[in-house]
């Protein structure tokens, strides 16, 4: 367990972060320029209206400090290398989609440490751990900026070699990932146990919200159909490895994995259940 938490959960999270970079070229981020519009609605929605929304969710569910915290911590993150797929499922715009997760990601550096800390604060009161906002940005640095630098590095240099490399990459990242949910369920059984019916609730909630929110968005600004299913699956889907880590490097737990990475660990089951009905019906249309 030790060794899943100290090593396993922020290889995981690298190594998808390095497999996203390496589906990356300079071409997708020059694109925010040229497609400013659109950007700026999946911006917004993601860095500003995602986390208000939460917020007002935990607030409603009265959930315990530490649900309430990982909550949080979820809703910070971007969509990562399963909203890209998704939007493609959807036949939606894949480079828009590909664009915000890039840029997003990147910008996380800045954004998640200074929210993340101010929500370990605000839910958690004197009980709270204390947060090293130098700290947690150096180490999402590590484990999400470099390697998707990196990824992008050898698809610029090395095309062929990241083309080959990005499949199995993205096969480990999810068996890891898997074995990582298993063990945030089991070190926390207890807890997940008593909150599962509320936190399982809320996580199913969020999701629906968060995706017709995008959706509404979208549509209030004009963008066209494909655009429009883009920024819903980009505002309703986060990455849940990023919230679990996130979670573990707050609390330094090195027993277990702690019970504020629990709504992101069961998100990264329930975001499936919620999202495929998503999918088809944008597929219809």
């Amino acid at each position: 367990m030790d060794f899943l938490i100290n090593v396993g959960l922020p290889l995981s999270l690298a190594i998808i972060m390095l497999s996203l970079g390496i589906g990356l070229e300079a071409a997708d981020f020059r694109r925010v320029l040229t497609r400013r519009f659109p950007f700026a609605i999946g911006a917004i929605s993601q860095v500003i209206l995602l986390p208000i929304v939460t917020f007002a969710l935990v607030t409603a569910f009265a959930f315990p400090p530490e649900i309430a915290v990982g909550f949080m911590l979820l809703s910070f993150c971007p969509g990562g290398v399963t909203s890209n797929i998704l939007s493609k499922l959807a036949n939606g715009d894949v480079a828009l989609s590909v664009t915000l997760t890039a840029v997003i990601s990147l910008l996380s550096i800045l954004t998640v440490p200074v929210l993340a800390a101010w929500s370990v604060t605000h839910f958690m009161g004197e009980a709270a751990p204390e947060v090293s906002i130098s700290g947690l940005a150096i180490a999402m640095f590590l484990i999400t900026t470099l390697p998707v630098a990196i990824g992008v590095t050898v698809r610029h240099y090395f095309r062929g070699a990241a083309m080959a490399i990005d499949g199995p990459l993205s096969k480990l990242a999810t068996v890891l990932f898997v074995l990582i949910v298993i063990a945030a369920l089991a070190g926390n059984w207890q807890l997940f146990i008593d909150n599962l019916g509320v936190m399982g609730a809320g996580l199913i909630s969020l999701n629906v919200i968060l995706l017709l929110m995008g959706l509404g968005l979208a549509r209030i600004a004009g963008l066209g159909w494909t655009e429009t299913k883009t920024i819903a699956i980009e505002t309703g889907i986060q990455n849940s490895a990023l919230g679990i880590t996130l979670a573990a490097l707050i609390t330094a737990t090195t027993t277990g994995l702690s019970p504020l990475a629990l709504p992101a660990a069961v998100y990264g089951i329930t975001m499936y259940f919620v999202s495929l009905p998503f999918i088809f019906w944008f597929r219809s249309r």
